[in-house]
């Protein structure tokens, strides 16, 4: 018999972030094995009767590895269920050399990550036309987990796009200063989100010269996500995408000739980078 794994994200917190593809595999499985530390209750409420349940939060690698291996002897259907986003911080990457070693199935289901969530929250773009387009995933160095040598919060910041820390709470003084060091001003704007859309959730805004103070003051250290850059500011002013121009064409609108002729004298701040259309 073959059975089937299926990695899937849980989202930041708030049951209802969770995908239906993911609740339904949830649903269906014979073995649901999340993470109580992490994960809101509410993901693994609506589980089948008879379906084993396993609290991961204490478990090693070769703990969950049993419940594989019966999935695989016989064909069971797991779900695997990780916080956020399975592919981001998800050390889901020898789980997936288990199932390949066991001959299991395997597959993930996307989750909503922290950072979508925390910019969601505060109804920030992350990419502003004219003021960043692009966006760092990344988390300090120096830590317990070691990180690849060119991979630096300094280096990363003299690029001074929208950038995202994870696992970075409890070292915010250096956090601070490695930021300011690689070339953000003073005066960025950053963006701190303490166990997001979770019933204790914390969000705060400050300036980057501030955010280790803030960061103490609310005793943050842990469940943390700093988010910092220029597109991250309340109101922009000046720089509306192409996109939804009247004057812009694409293949699903003309332009209008009016708007197209002032979007060419005038511009409307530099072209927004984006794959779909209205």
């Amino acid at each position: 018999m073959r059975g089937k794994v299926v990695f899937v994200g849980a989202g930041p917190g708030a049951d209802d972030l969770i995908t239906v593809r993911g609740a339904r595999v949830i649903a269906e499985a014979d073995i649901v094995i999340w993470a109580s530390s992490l994960v809101h209750p509410g993901i693994v409420a609506t589980t089948k009767p008879g379906a084993l349940i396993v609290d991961s939060a204490t478990e090693a690698l070769e703990d969950t590895e049993a419940h594989y291996r019966r999935a695989a002897e016989e064909g069971l259907l797991v779900a695997r269920v990780h916080t956020g986003d399975p592919s981001i911080y998800g050390a889901t990457g020898e789980q997936y050399e288990q199932c390949r070693q066991l001959g299991l199935d395997y597959e993930t289901v996307p989750g909503v990550s922290a950072y979508s969530a925390t910019a969601a929250r505060m109804n920030a773009e992350i990419t502003i036309p004219e003021v960043c387009q692009s966006f760092i995933l990344t988390r300090l160095e120096g830590g317990r987990t070691p990180m690849p040598p060119r991979e630096t919060v300094r280096g990363f910041a003299a690029h001074g796009a929208t950038m995202a820390l994870y696992l970075s709470a409890a070292r915010n003084k250096q956090l601070q200063a490695e930021l300011l060091a690689g070339g953000y001003p003073p005066e960025t704007p950053c963006i701190v989100g303490y166990r997001v859309t979770w019933p204790d959730e914390m969000m705060l805004r400050c300036r980057l010269d501030d955010l280790s103070a803030t960061m103490r003051e609310h005793k943050l250290w842990k469940h943390t996500i700093v988010m910092v850059g220029p597109a991250l500011a309340e109101g922009h002013s000046g720089t509306r995408s192409h996109l939804y121009h009247p004057g812009f064409r694409h293949e699903y609108r003309a332009a209008d000739p009016e708007a197209k002729s002032d979007l060419r004298a005038n511009g409307a701040g530099a072209v927004h980078t984006q794959e779909t259309t209205p």
